[in-house]
């Protein structure tokens, strides 16, 4: 039987057009689906540029929030452990909001723990005194010397005899501030470095060197400082101890994985691990100790010198590595070196030193 020629040629004529009408609708679905993409992408980009710029506006103080949110750790001592010695007076437990402890049994002060006459009282039945040390080079002392004194003539140590010892290369440029009793203003000349970076680490050999020809004859304890701050509370006897530090405002809520340790294998500052990330704006202690602490992190300076390498954060880099390894007796909270811009914290209950706004373009150029 003869196939039918004509259903066949149809056929084939349907199928070309079939064919041809899928064809058409597939470019005019891509065409679609191109127009699609584009309103898409031009949707996207105007939802995102005001959003990241809002982000961009608002983010640092959302994320410092946030991180606010993080819970510390607690006091890992045994419920109603009490300290030893001066600080027996301490209220552990009167916090539960933060860290009160440290894992080896030191002291965190927050506001809330301890009584300050019991702290003043004993200082002033010992005859306690105290050394402050502070560098003011180049344009830093025109800048925030004055005010760092007067506030902490107000604020720091407050009914203890205080000798400041102001380190600059511009004597003569030194402020004349009316000192209270007992409380006496010595300047030394040191040699201005061409790096901030280089004053940084230089003052801890600085420090040790004052320590041992003048400090240790006339005070038991010293406090180290930055000079752009401001005391805007007390800061009184309670922070005395043999080896003082300070929490840094920007990580005790942080996880630690975040902390900025030095990283580098080469350098001395070396950590893979810690306890906490101090702050090299405040620190103090004993005169011995102190001493022990800035003559270790001056020749851990020397030798990433030697080596041709530098901490990442300098001479903090070196102060934690020797803290890590030196436990401390006694830690600040970061009350006592706080950071307005950070915004409002709800275990912050009082700010008694306060970091000076910042003018770092004007001032390391």
């Amino acid at each position: 039987m003869w196939p039918n020629f004509k259903k066949v040629e149809k056929l084939q004529v349907n199928r070309v057009t079939r064919r041809h009408l899928d064809w058409k609708r597939l470019v005019r679905s891509i065409g679609t689906m191109r127009h699609f993409h584009k309103g898409r992408c031009m949707f996207m980009f105007m939802l995102c540029v005001p959003t990241g710029l809002f982000i961009a506006y608002i983010g640092p103080l959302s994320l410092r929030f946030l991180e606010g949110l993080i819970p510390m750790d607690v006091c890992p001592l045994p419920q109603g452990t009490k300290l030893q010695g001066i600080d027996s007076s301490v209220a552990l437990w009167s916090r539960t909001d933060v860290q009160t402890c440290t894992s080896w049994g030191a002291p965190i002060l927050w506001e809330g723990m301890f009584n300050p006459t019991i702290y003043d009282q004993e200082h002033r039945e010992r005859g306690t005194s105290v050394a402050l040390t502070v560098f003011a080079v180049g344009r830093y002392l025109d800048a925030y010397l004055w005010e760092f004194l007067t506030s902490a003539e107000l604020h720091f140590m407050v009914g203890l005899p205080v000798t400041y010892y102001v380190f600059t290369d511009a004597p003569e440029r030194v402020p004349t501030i009316m000192l209270k009793p007992g409380r006496t203003l010595k300047v030394i000349k040191v040699e201005r470095h061409a790096r901030w970076q280089d004053i940084s680490m230089m003052r801890m050999r600085t420090i040790a060197d004052t320590i041992e020809s003048h400090i240790r004859h006339e005070n038991q304890y010293v406090f180290c400082f930055d000079v752009d701050q401001v005391f805007v509370g007390r800061f009184g006897s309670e922070a005395l101890g043999d080896l003082v530090v300070l929490l840094h405002a920007f990580y005790y809520h942080r996880p630690k994985i975040m902390y900025t340790y030095d990283r580098n294998p080469r350098s001395a500052a070396y950590m893979t691990e810690g306890d906490f990330y101090y702050h090299a704006a405040v620190f103090g202690g004993s005169w011995q100790s102190v001493r022990n602490m800035t003559e270790a992190c001056y020749h851990s300076i020397m030798k990433d010198k030697m080596n041709q390498v530098e901490a990442r954060w300098h001479d903090e880099s070196h102060l934690n590595k020797y803290l890590w390894i030196h436990k401390p007796s006694k830690v600040l909270s970061p009350e006592y070196c706080w950071a307005s811009f950070i915004g409002f914290r709800s275990d912050i209950h009082v700010v008694r030193l306060l970091w000076a706004e910042k003018h770092y373009s004007k001032l390391r150029d």
